[in-house]
């Protein structure tokens, strides 16, 4: 395995949910190894591999690191693990194999991870388990049969949006096409009723009657009623214009590097937690520092020139320039982590499908009327956590048909955002 000694340590980083970039804690939350080649070994690793290797490791081709396809055969498991453990320790040992691989890789040192010698054999075990699947191996399976993002399921959904189109067209033709028979079935009664030569004075002043177009201009009940809606239409559009100020949603500007979500995050399948490292277990989720692209890019399209655009922003120790999409305002306090790991929530509850988008864009409106919608609409998990258990128990007993949501436990006070 091959990466870099600023990596951060990959842990702490989510597994990818069907998606492939968000739910925290891969590490603590996969099942438990086992160890060998049984199933729930392989679906641990399978977890493992996707939140701790994945960035710079597939089974069968090379990526940042080496393909990973017979790894076992290569090297027995006593040296693999210490080796995922503490690469540098075993180079500095002077292993053969290990100061080998490191010069071949350009000297890239992989990160150490905390594994535990279990949860790296089970990620042997999925290794070993892919190898046989060709250059696809690795990829996001199906979740409860649920295809991932961009799969057969994005296919069958953009296919059902244009049935719906096709079929509106088709209504909207066949409405046309009855007006108009209809217009020619009453052209067609009127010049056979014309013909007749038994109709009276009466009869033909009726047919021969023309609309007064005149008349409806002339008429005060329908100038009022139009000055009305004229009216209540400019105030409709004033409120709101005015309800929208300070409002970004759709926002999308221009970064000063073409960086693709769609490229990285959905089809490589790069944990959110990978390059934002503190989504999971800090306020905010910062904006990735050169070095993280470094990790991958040292290696990969080096010759690029958005690439070098990096390159030339570590030269000069300048940050890179990115523009800000996502901006609440001071007065509101919003803690990511708050949201990510201890609600569970995914990046695209609130960003969108980002693992779509070649450049990213405000999703949602983040409105304070979003916010509480939210708050009194989602359930709160509280399942294993004491604290909430007189809370649930009370709530039960005074709203036993109601779930226990956010706004249950005042999560739509005043002084939850503001104070």
């Amino acid at each position: 395995m091959a990466g870099t000694a600023d990596a951060q340590n990959a842990t702490s980083q989510a597994t990818p949910s069907q998606q492939g970039v968000t739910a925290p804690d891969a590490t603590a939350g996969a099942a438990p190894a086992t160890g060998g080649g049984d199933a729930a070994a392989i679906q641990a690793g399978d977890a493992l591999f996707k939140a701790n290797c994945a960035q710079c490791h597939a089974v069968n081709e090379k990526v940042v690191g080496p393909a990973l396809a017979g790894i076992t055969k290569r090297r027995n498991i006593s040296w693999l693990i210490p080796w995922v453990k503490n690469s540098a320790k075993v180079i500095a040992s002077g292993d053969e194999y290990a100061v080998k691989l490191f010069n071949e890789y350009g000297k890239q040192q992989m990160p150490s991870f905390g594994l535990s010698d279990k949860e790296i054999t089970s990620i042997m075990a999925w290794v070993g388990s892919q190898e046989s699947a060709g250059p696809t191996a690795g990829k996001q399976p199906a979740v409860d049969g649920k295809e991932p993002a961009g799969g057969s399921g994005d296919a069958a959904e953009a296919g059902a949006g244009k049935y719906v189109d096709v079929l509106l067209i088709v209504l909207v033709v066949v409405l046309i096409v009855l007006v108009v028979t209809l217009a020619i079935i009453a052209n067609l009664m009127k010049d056979v009723l014309g013909g007749r030569k038994d109709l009276d004075g009466r009869d033909i002043e009726v047919l021969n009657q023309r609309f007064d177009w005149t008349s409806l201009y002339r008429s005060s009940a329908l100038r009022g009623i139009v000055g009305v809606v004229v009216a209540l239409a400019l105030l409709y559009a004033g409120v709101q214009s005015v309800m929208a100020v300070g409002l970004t949603q759709g926002y999308q500007p221009t970064q000063p590097i073409a960086f693709s979500h769609k490229l990285h995050a959905g089809e490589n399948q790069i944990n959110c937690a990978y390059c934002h490292t503190s989504v999971y277990k800090g306020k905010s989720a910062n904006i990735p520092s050169p070095n993280i692209c470094m990790n991958c890019h040292s290696q990969i399209k080096t010759e690029s020139p958005e690439i070098k655009k990096i390159y030339r922003a570590i030269e000069r120790k300048q940050p890179i320039q990115w523009v800000r999409v996502h901006n609440l305002p001071d007065l509101a306090y919003f803690n990511h982590s708050q949201h990510t790991q201890v609600g569970g929530i995914q990046c695209q509850t609130c960003h969108g499908p980002i693992q779509n988008m070649e450049v990213v864009y405000q999703y949602s409106a983040l409105t304070m009327g979003w916010c509480i919608n939210c708050h009194r609409e989602t359930p709160l998990n509280t399942k294993g956590n004491a604290y909430y258990d007189n809370l649930v128990k009370l709530h039960d007993k005074a709203n036993n048909a109601v779930p226990f949501t956010v706004s249950s436990n005042g999560g739509t006070e005043c002084s939850k955002c503001h104070y």
